[in-house]
């Protein structure tokens, strides 16, 4: 299903042929994301990600690589996370040649100019400002925050605005030649590749230069509520009419084969309109707008969150709720039947997403930047197929407990102690 080649300066490529479809993807994936920063750097990946569709020597300006992308019709953008950083263009496959030639260019040949950099200040900070007046986006980054409290892992992919207002040129030209280094991606091409893909490639990327770098690695995060997770609930007051909550635990690595587990007890938890949290707080009880449970893993460690859009004046009763069906999945399992219907909807949901290229590049790129081993979508099939109702038990026993739980709200309120009687499993 896909291929894989090291160019000799040690750019990975993935290549995954789709024949089915016209359009193909170019992914460029860097092993380098929020967590890489120290706490004067917090933000600066992300920044970086913004310069790029700057202007270069060739494409002096945004309008030239904006023009150039949109007189093919392309989908394109880039991505910051806390592990890795993407970019990616999306063609017709007769115009992957371009989609490659102006990857290379924004990704190396960018000229960061002063002028463009300050603009760009005043846009990431309008950027804080959005994500600060959208609680059902900000609550993720606010309980990560919380549960990762004092380390890398706990701060806010896009920084904060002190940082944003200070990174000079020379400290973001700095960190990009530190990770932005031959050995320290992977191109990825998924769709119609025509004739010569790994030709174009090297083209491309194959004669960059693996220069002398200065790249640092992240601290890794060990579990300790008494030390390093934060307190039991953080509030964020606003005055809003809908109270935004996420509550959850750490769970463990990415790499962890629990992680098949867990991924079903999440969807058994809150994971469709079919879940028990979905059925039991928003549709018997209307105490929400919307609730969901999901994973999320990380090199060293992960979390399991349920995330909530509550009625102001029946808070209260919800969180009380929710926590009884976390006690009602520890006290008494699953169901055989529950297990058949997660899996199903976990390989029914992978599937749907693959149909797309960029979806496609995503899945095998950042296994392949970020895990020890590459799986094909029919090989992790095979793992969740063979979790078995006692293995979601076990799971579920490690991680739902009361000294673990650690949550993060925003509404109007100013006081934890409110809520702290509630937070009892």
């Amino acid at each position: 299903m896909y291929k894989k080649e090291t160019l000799q300066n040690g750019v990975r490529v993935i290549l995954i042929p789709q024949k089915e479809t016209k359009a193909v993807t170019a992914l460029a994936l860097f092993g380098v994301g929020s967590r890489y920063e120290s706490e004067k750097l917090n933000g600066i990946s992300h920044f970086i990600e913004h310069m790029m569709f700057k202007g270069t020597k060739k494409r002096p300006d945004t309008l030239t690589i904006s023009r150039d992308l949109d007189s093919v019709g392309a989908d394109y953008n880039a991505f910051t996370s806390k592990n890795h950083t993407g970019y990616y263009v999306k063609v017709n496959q007769e115009n992957l040649e371009l989609a490659l030639d102006i990857l290379n260019d924004m990704l190396f040949n960018s000229k960061y100019d002063q002028d463009d950099l300050e603009r760009e200040r005043g846009v990431i900070i309008e950027e804080i400002n959005m994500y600060e007046d959208s609680p059902m986006m900000y609550i993720d980054d606010l309980f990560e925050e919380n549960l990762y409290k004092d380390s890398s892992l706990g701060r806010l992919i896009i920084g904060p605005r002190k940082n944003i207002k200070s990174f000079s040129r020379e400290e973001m030209i700095a960190y990009r030649n530190d990770f932005y280094q031959p050995k320290n991606v992977v191109i990825i091409l998924a769709g119609n590749l025509g004739e010569n893909p790994l030709q174009l490639v090297k083209k491309y990327f194959g004669s960059l230069e693996q220069t002398k770098s200065n790249k640092k690695t992240f601290d890794k995060f060990e579990i300790d509520e008494k030390k390093n997770i934060g307190p039991k609930l953080f509030i964020k007051f606003k005055e809003t009419e809908q109270v935004h909550l996420a509550l959850g635990f750490p769970t463990f690595s990415y790499d962890d084969e629990r992680i098949y587990a867990l991924s079903l007890l999440s969807v058994i938890l809150g994971g469709n309109m079919s879940s028990r949290l979905f059925i039991n707080i928003r549709e018997k009880q209307g105490l929400c707008y919307y609730i969901h449970s999901e994973s999320q893993g990380y090199y060293d460690v992960g979390n399991l969150r349920i995330q909530a859009g509550l009625d102001k004046f029946r808070a209260k009763e919800a969180i009380a709720l929710i926590l009884k069906e976390l006690r009602d999945i520890l006290d008494n399992g699953i169901t055989d039947e529950e297990l058949k219907r997660a899996k199903e909807y976990v390989k029914g949901k992978t599937i749907l997403a693959l149909e797309d290229s960029s979806d496609l590049a995503g899945w095998f790129g950042k296994q392949e930047l970020l895990h020890k081993e590459v799986l094909t979508p029919e090989e992790k099939f095979a793992k969740i197929e063979k979790v078995t109702k006692d293995e979601v038990q076990k799971v579920a026993q490690d991680v739902i407990k009361e000294e673990r739980l650690r949550g993060a709200i925003i509404g109007p309120y100013k006081e934890q102690k409110e809520f702290l009687d509630l937070l009892k499993i």
